[in-house]
């Protein structure tokens, strides 16, 4: 089995915590970041970025079945 994600990932991913703890994360609109699980997303972005092994995004409604569209 191979790693989903490269060590660039995990680099970028902390750094992006690391600045989001300290207040510095900002966000694409120029709102400081307070969440989490957004500072992961900004961090594999840049990483997606720059070529690192990466996953592509999962679409955020394409993913979801819900039980009235399965028959």
């Amino acid at each position: 089995m191979t790693a989903r994600y490269g060590p660039k990932a995990q680099d970028k991913v902390e750094k992006a915590m690391h600045e989001m703890k300290h207040g510095e994360l900002k966000s694409g609109s120029g709102k400081k970041v307070t969440n989490p699980k957004q500072a992961v997303a900004i961090g594999l972005s840049e990483a997606r970025k720059e070529g690192g092994k990466v996953p592509s995004k999962r679409s955020s409604s394409g993913s979801r079945k819900t039980a009235a569209s399965k028959h």
